[in-house]
């Protein structure tokens, strides 16, 4: 009977080692697949020269010219419901055409403070309780 008992302390301390084992390597996993995965669906978030998920040849030109000619109708049935909709109507698109062009232009700065008239925030730097008021008294 001791010889049995011995033989399933085995087991079950070689099954915790594997348990554990495995554990770590699905976290690291997961870790590196949630790191890689969120730069990629985030890195184009306020940058016009880098491409979004949803970026075909044929759409990037049907927003170009819509941009050219400042056509909002257009840039509405392209952008669909994405929130910025919101935003951006026929009175401000003008103004959001131009922030457009100064962020290509690298003139950052001056695309920002229009950004900011539009309500839109910074890009990324918004979020996470930055500019919201929070942590404000710190």
């Amino acid at each position: 009977m001791k010889e049995i008992l011995k033989i399933v302390v085995l087991i079950i301390r070689k099954e915790v080692k594997n348990m554990k084992k495995t554990l770590i390597v699905t976290g690291i996993l997961t870790l590196a697949f949630a790191l890689f995965f969120s730069k990629s669906a985030l890195a184009y978030r306020g940058d016009p020269n880098v491409k979004g998920p949803n970026y075909t040849p044929e759409r990037h030109q049907a927003m170009l010219n819509a941009f050219e000619k400042k056509d909002y109708n257009a840039w509405k049935s392209l952008m669909g419901n994405r929130p910025i909709t919101q935003k951006i109507n026929a009175s401000n698109f003008s103004k959001f055409v131009q922030m457009r062009n100064l962020m290509l232009q690298g003139k950052v700065d001056e695309a920002n403070k229009i950004r900011a008239e539009l309500g839109l925030g910074q890009g990324l730097r918004a979020g996470f309780g930055r500019g919201k008021g929070y942590n404000r008294n710190k």
